[in-house]
């Protein structure tokens, strides 16, 4: 009697594993189950309209945070000349104001957007303005700088004109330096499959 329930015990056991496993294999793993993607983000652009991130499925995405008084505000040019490239190649760039660093995006999102087309002619949709870093960081870059919600890895945006890469299925793919022109062969490489 003592082996027929030892016995029953291990088959049970054995059995409460396989459909454990079974489960598992449907979900897949946790990593999985947590990783989000940027489609879920609905946001306002520049001129007030919502802009609903679902809508780019297929494409390659860089956001990248954009400020009009900096240093590196020359790279509007080069953002401008990679998206005409590529903008009829499934790629698209999304920019978003902020005035996160030595505040070197002061103005509003009208002086913004008038700022962008006079000076750089940018024709790539421009968001509303928000905050990339500290208490106020808008969802859309904890996505971007949180492991736990994009699956890559964590980050912090340590200054304007930082890009991040997300690939046709909405996931995070690569982080580019904001001192690294958006026409460096890392992104054009990326942009193109080569690596």
């Amino acid at each position: 009697m003592k082996k027929f329930l030892i016995i029953c015990t291990i088959a049970f056991s054995a059995n409460q594993n396989l459909q454990a496993q079974k489960t598992l294999n449907k979900m897949g793993t946790k990593n999985e189950i947590m990783k989000e993607t940027i489609y879920q983000f609905k946001v306002e652009d520049i001129e007030g309209n919502e802009f609903d991130f679902s809508t780019l499925k297929g494409k390659k995405i860089m956001v990248v945070n954009t400020a009009s008084k900096c240093g590196l505000t020359p790279q509007y040019k080069d953002l401008q000349a990679l998206y005409d490239k590529y903008k009829d190649a499934n790629f698209i760039i999304i920019g978003f104001p902020a005035n996160n660093f030595a505040s070197q995006e002061p103005g509003n999102d009208e002086e913004i957007a008038a700022f962008c087309e006079r000076n750089y002619g940018v024709t790539f949709p421009m968001m509303s303005k928000i905050s990339v870093k500290g208490l106020d960081m808008n969802p859309i870059y904890k996505f971007l700088t949180r492991k736990d919600k994009n699956g890559l890895e964590d980050s912090e945006v340590s200054w304007n004109f930082q890009k991040y890469l997300i690939n046709e299925q909405g996931e995070l793919e690569k982080i580019i330096s904001p001192r690294t022109l958006p026409t460096d062969a890392s992104v054009v490489n990326w942009i193109e499959n080569k690596g």
